[in-house]
């Protein structure tokens, strides 16, 4: 062979490999699935719990070697801190749209994912909230907009009505945190105490930044109520329940909401014996319940341990969720794979997971739990 015509095969080899190299670099495409809740502040153990859960989905989809839309699929963890404040919410919610994530896991209270689901709306991004319960959500028929568990309707009633037929509560006071969240689900419990015959003996006001109830708790005391229910967090339930055994209410009972019922709640708490009157609902199965549930906690914890609270596991089934749409419609592209999420049919860690046409599971749950020992016990 000649030297002229060595040098051009080489050439040859050379170009080819460079273009085979280039191909390849251009057959892995990173996709961004962001997290968008309080990672900072009174609930960022909460907050926290569900990027960890979206965390963990996505450890696992990278180990799946996805091709999508004929490219290799890694999937990077895009984590935003809404501080829990509606403001900031939008701020994130925005900054999300103009970074062109593929989806939204997000966000965590009905008050920061109601005026986010708008933003979200219009940039045309998916997002799934594992844990926002405000039934106002959903109104808009945003077609961006999906939950992952049971609304306040479904919590506020069955709390109702098990406090009337279970306990016998005749006289309940009422205590909300002005919130989205908070005030929703009061106003659904009030709904439902009143058919159910129970009286309303008073109605307080506080924030979702207070500590201090006493002032609260003494007009109440007054009023001898059997119960109290709460619309608010953890972190102002537990304090709460400090007092109540400060001003001899330790015989009254609590109810509240998902966000109350934490396994932080007795920390929070100071493990005060009125722990044990606190009767709380989520709107999912108990982990003990959940298709594959247990095995599905070893997992976490072995991750990130001493640090579930409730709604990681619904986080990750989100992931999940997306990712599957992906699948199903050969692409990453929001536009493209929004339409195959309301045709969800996937057997996720809580539950086989579809949707109806407003975002809204077609089968929720609703699991009420107890502290017994200072843990939160299922009890059904």
């Amino acid at each position: 062979m000649s030297p002229s015509a060595l040098l051009s095969l080489t050439s040859g080899l050379t170009l080819a490999l460079l273009t085979l190299g280039s191909a390849q670099a251009q057959e892995l495409q990173t996709v961004k699935i962001a997290h968008a809740g309080p990672t900072s502040g009174g609930i960022a153990h909460i907050g926290k719990d569900t990027e960890n859960g979206v965390r963990l989905a996505i450890d696992e989809l990278n180990t799946q070697n996805l091709v999508i839309g004929g490219k290799k699929i890694k999937f990077e963890l895009v984590a935003e801190d809404d501080a829990g404040d509606p403001r900031q919410a939008t701020a994130v919610a925005q900054k999300l749209c103009d970074t062109k994530v593929a989806g939204v896991i997000g966000h965590l209270q009905s008050g920061t994912t109601i005026p986010a689901s708008s933003v979200y709306n219009k940039c045309g991004i998916p997002h799934i909230t594992a844990s926002a319960s405000n039934p106002g959500l959903t109104k808009p028929g945003y077609p961006t907009t999906f939950r992952l568990i049971a609304n306040d309707n479904a919590l506020g009633a069955a709390l109702a009505v098990y406090a009337s037929d279970a306990l016998r509560i005749k006289k309940v006071a009422i205590i909300d945190d002005r919130t989205a969240y908070g005030q929703g689900l009061a106003d659904v419990f009030k709904a439902t105490a009143k058919q159910k015959g129970m009286e309303v003996v008073g109605e307080e006001f506080t924030t979702d930044k207070a500590t201090d109830f006493m002032a609260i708790l003494t007009s109440i005391k007054s009023k001898k109520p059997d119960a109290i229910f709460f619309g608010g967090l953890d972190a102002q339930a537990g304090p709460m329940l400090r007092q109540l055994q400060q001003l001899g209410l330790a015989n009254v009972k609590l109810f509240g909401g998902d966000a109350l019922c934490t396994e932080k709640l007795p920390e929070l708490a100071s493990k005060a014996g009125t722990v044990h009157n606190v009767t709380c609902a989520t709107g999912g199965a108990s982990i003990e319940k959940m298709q594959g549930g247990a095995d599905w906690k070893k997992k976490y914890d072995a991750r990130f341990p001493g640090q579930f609270q409730m709604y990681s596991p619904y986080a990750y089934d989100a992931t999940f969720v997306l990712v599957d749409a992906m699948k199903r419609a050969n692409s990453v592209e929001p536009k493209a794979y929004l339409p195959f999420i309301g045709k969800t049919q996937f057997k996720g860690v809580t539950a086989s997971i579809a949707f109806t046409a407003n975002g809204e599971l077609t089968k929720p749950a609703v699991t009420l739990y107890t502290y017994k020992n200072y843990a939160r016990t299922p009890m059904n």
